[in-house]
């Protein structure tokens, strides 16, 4: 018997879809379909919970850079 699962598709990057497949290798709970080198299929009731994780892991990997647009320097010409 066939069984239906609902899912998300989620676009991204390719650097952005290799630490999904990372975070999803520990379970499988979050991939149902990895479509091509842009696209996965995301179990739906799991989204929200594999954004927090992939959050999670950038601001471990990611260095914080403070926004500079509000500062007060002078253009010179």
């Amino acid at each position: 018997m066939v069984r239906a699962i609902k899912g998300t598709l989620v676009e991204c990057d390719a650097s952005i879809k290799s630490i999904i497949i990372n975070i999803d290798k520990e379970k499988n709970d979050y991939i149902i379909e990895d479509l091509d080198d842009t696209h996965l299929l995301i179990k739906d009731v799991m989204v929200a919970q594999l954004k927090a994780r992939l959050d999670e892991r950038l601001k471990e990997t990611v260095p914080f850079v403070e926004d500079d647009s509000g500062s007060e320097r002078e253009n010179k010409k």
